[in-house]
This record gives C-alpha cells, structure tokens and sequence, in this order.
C-alpha cells in the first residue's frame, strides 16, 4: 500500500474542494466573487460575454496509460480557451467539473490540479467554481470557458465571403503524430512490459499532442494590425473538417492548396516512417489547436508580414463547392475525415 496515498473519501467533497483550491488566485477586475459560495459573480464591464464548454471522458479522448495528470489538467484548460479565442474573445473565467473513481487519490488530483493552474496563470484566467462526484469507472472533465470581447467584436463560423483568404495559424497535423507515436509505444508496451518505449526523441509532437497552447498570440496580432476575420474556427477536429464547418454556416465553397499548408519537419519526418502523407495528416488530424480563419482580400499584405499566420486557400461561390488542390495539380474533393467524438 502506497504510505503517501490519501483517499478522496477521507476528504469528503467540500474539504477536496478546498484541498484543491487553495493555491487558487483571482486575476481579472470582472471577477468579483469567486469559489466558495452558491454561484460566481461576473462584472462585463459593459462588454459581451461569450461563453464556451467542453468535456474530456478517459477513454474517449484522453489515455492516462501515456498522458501524465499534470500534462491533462493543462490541456483541458487550453483547449477550452482555445474555443474562446476563435471567437475572437478574451477568456478571463473557468469552472470546472470533476468526476473521479476511488482509483484516483487525492495526490493525483493535486497532480491533475497542478496543470490547472499552471494554465490558469498562464492565460490571466480565474477559476471560480466547478463541481466533483463520483464515477464508477475512470475519470470525466467537464470545463466551462467564459471570456469577454468589445460590443459586436465576435466572430462566428457563418461571415465568410466569397474571394475571402483562408488562413490559419501555426502548423498543422504534429498533434496527430505526437498521437501515434505515443499508440505505437503503447501497443508495443502492452505486447512486451519490459521494452522501454522508444519516443526518438520527437519532442516537438509529443508537446504538440501532450501540452498543446492557445493561440492568444495570434488574436493579440489581429487586433494589433486591426484585422477582424470575417469566420474563425479553431481546429480541434482537423483542418478538413474545420473549413466545411465554416464552408457550410457561411453558405460558401473554398479552395485549399497542398503547397501552401504549413507542415513542420518534425511532422513531415514522422509522417514518412508511418507511410502517411503529411498533408493527410495536416488535413485529417486534428487537436492541433491552431485557428482557422477567413479575412478580407484587402489584409493580404498585413499577413505578409507575420509568421503567425499562413493563407493557404481563399472561399469560392458555393456551387463551386469545396476542393484540395495538390502539388501535382489534380483537383480533390474536401471531406470531413477528422476526428468525430461521437463515432462508435
């Protein structure tokens, strides 16, 4: 028996929520009341508040077997402030929900914890309530973002217009490696418990699956350089499907170029020794976490002068419908292949 463990039931569910809030810090003017009561108190300031959930189930999209808790706790915080950023918000609270099994002890939850927070510091948000209970097997995050944005400064998925630039930030498909070269090292793991895993030293993908960050950089960039995108998405799911989402609400085609696609080498490296194209795994990857938005032909130049941002395609008429041009010229239909959490 591990001496160090503590059972959350020793705690019962008020005391593990002030175990686990204790470091907990208020960072925004808006936050007027925070944990500790029936409800939070949020002043807008006269700003609109945009408002943004999400929710992590192990199993479905978080294995614990190659995840670390404190690398969990800091990726669902910013992949739920990553929403609040594609719409062109400022995100300034959480909350969070819990949902543990007796397998988890109150040290791991300090572990889970310590990824929260690390992000909350990071991004300037507060955490200011969430709930905890009891799940039969494994362990659920339920995580509400909220953040604030300028009177009618939002963005949605349906403004996109036709000669619009498609662009997206960052680099695409190195989560989707970091994924399966941490699967690979578990399945072989799994088959032969004495092998120790082989990560060939691919840090950068592994982070870009493990730690992935919000793209604060590139809304501060937009409104420095007065850019509002007329459509933005972040792309959790892969590019393929991102763009349709946006192609569909804003009633548009769109063309994509394989050339134009920002692929890291890493990427491109690991692509090659699985047999996959890098540009499918830019495509169809997915919780790359970067933002994919459509802009006015008139910004093109501004664009040019940041590494942030890459245009790789521009929106059609719809009838036109919606297309991947690759280096070889030949014309392919876009399809959703991404990631679909409801799949069976």
């Amino acid at each position: 028996m591990d001496i160090n463990r503590t059972e959350i039931a020793s705690l019962g569910e008020f005391g593990l929520i002030d175990h686990l809030t204790r470091h907990n810090e208020i960072r925004n003017a808006s936050t007027l009341l925070s944990i500790g009561d029936d409800g939070a108190v949020i002043d807008t300031f006269g700003k609109q508040m945009v408002v943004s959930t999400d929710m992590l189930v192990e199993g479905v999209h978080f294995d614990l077997m190659y995840m670390p808790l404190k690398h969990l706790g800091y990726k669902a915080v910013t992949v739920n402030l990553s929403d609040i950023y594609a719409m062109n918000a400022e995100p300034t609270q959480i909350t969070i929900s819990i949902a543990i099994s007796n397998r988890f002890s109150v040290e791991a939850l300090d572990e889970l914890y310590e990824g929260i927070n690390l992000a909350c510091e990071r991004y300037g948000v507060d955490l200011i309530g969430g709930d905890t209970t009891t799940s039969l097997k494994g362990l659920i995050i339920s995580i509400t973002a909220i953040g604030e944005i300028e009177e009618n400064k939002y963005v949605t998925r349906s403004g996109a217009q036709v000669n619009d630039l498609i662009c997206v930030s960052g680099n695409l498909g190195a989560a989707y490696m970091g994924l399966l070269l941490l699967e690979r090292e578990k399945k072989i793991y799994l088959e032969h418990p004495g092998i120790q895993p082989d990560l060939e030293d691919q840090t950068y993908v592994l982070e870009r699956f493990m730690k992935p960050e919000a793209k604060r950089k590139v809304i501060t960039w937009l409104k420095e350089n007065s850019i509002l995108p007329t459509a933005m998405i972040d792309i959790s799911d892969g590019l393929s499907s991102e763009v349709l989402h946006i192609c569909k609400q804003s009633e548009v085609g769109c063309l994509l170029y394989e050339e134009k696609l920002p692929i890291h080498e890493q990427t491109r490296a690991m692509a090659e020794k699985f047999g996959i194209a890098a540009s499918t795994a830019a495509l169809n990857g997915g919780e790359d976490y970067e933002l994919l938005f459509t802009v006015s032909p008139d910004a093109f130049s501004k664009l040019g002068t940041t590494d942030l941002v890459t245009v790789i395609g521009h929106v059609t008429k719809p009838e036109d419908g919606n297309y991947f041009i690759t280096k070889g010229n030949n014309k392919i239909e876009l399809k959703a292949q991404g990631w679909n959490p409801i799949k069976n």
